[in-house]
């Protein structure tokens, strides 16, 4: 066994090669690891431009870049569990708004953050294209305020679109 797994117990996909792409839904592939600097706070951003879902109604393929943010507490989640678990949505119908919400709560369930922010930007279908967005911030913390006050503010200075 090599020294990484002896040092992240719980890590079983990142480094192995025979791993399975599942293309449906599965949200206990997420992997977590322990958080070595919880006596700061800091960001962790992951930019996700290749995510795709299936529209419930008509079955056709929605594709989104997303953003995901948290500020950890005691465990993060592994990267290449997150990523695994992105793809499992390949074949998973759901409104947009839905996956991004579901995103958010299974990540808040296998990591318990002190704050999380998942925004999607969905390109267009029917000349028109969806952003949600959602956050949560940890009850009694102070990052129930911060949540307030970024989702407050979210999305005040749309960004130019010419990309999509």
């Amino acid at each position: 066994m090599n020294k990484n797994k002896h040092e992240h117990k719980g890590i079983s996909l990142l480094g192995s090669q025979n791993v399975e792409y599942r293309s449906d839904y599965n949200p206990d592939i997420l992997e977590t690891f322990e958080n070595k600097h919880q006596d700061n706070d800091y960001f962790v951003k992951f930019n996700c431009p290749e995510f795709t879902s299936l529209c419930p109604i008509t079955g056709q393929p929605d594709f989104a870049t997303l953003y995901i943010s948290y500020v950890p507490n005691v465990n993060m989640v592994e990267s290449k569990s997150l990523k695994l678990y992105l793809f499992s949505f390949r074949n998973h119908g759901d409104f947009h708004e839905d996956c991004i919400n579901k995103i958010m709560k299974d990540l808040i369930n296998v990591m318990d953050p002190k704050y999380i922010e998942v925004w999607g930007k969905f390109t267009p279908r029917g000349g028109i294209s969806i952003d949600p967005y959602c956050n949560y911030g940890k009850k009694n913390t102070q990052w129930v305020d911060v949540a307030k006050e970024r989702l407050r503010l979210h999305d005040l200075y749309p960004e130019k679109i010419d990309n999509r």
